[in-house]
């Protein structure tokens, strides 16, 4: 997963589209906060659906349950 700025990624967008073609997730970010994610069409079933963890079970908190995913994919970019 990369991380960049809205400016980033507007003067390079050709070189970030190319990355989330490739697999790479990523995180843009403005004024310091997460405002949109670029991920390939392929990744979008599995974000989406790792997103519904806990929903479907009707045991779940939000905030637990977005520390879990971004977890997962934090830990994903590790290795």
């Amino acid at each position: 997963m990369q991380t960049v700025t809205a400016t980033e990624i507007q003067n390079n967008f050709g070189k970030y589209l190319y990355a989330a073609q490739n697999g790479d997730e990523i995180v843009i970010l403005k004024n310091g906060k997460e405002v949109a994610r670029l991920i390939s069409r392929a990744q979008k079933r599995s974000f989406l659906t790792d997103s519904l963890i806990g929903v479907l079970k009707d045991d779940h908190s939000e905030k637990d349950g977005r520390e879990e995913r971004v977890g997962k994919y934090e830990a994903a970019d590790r290795h």
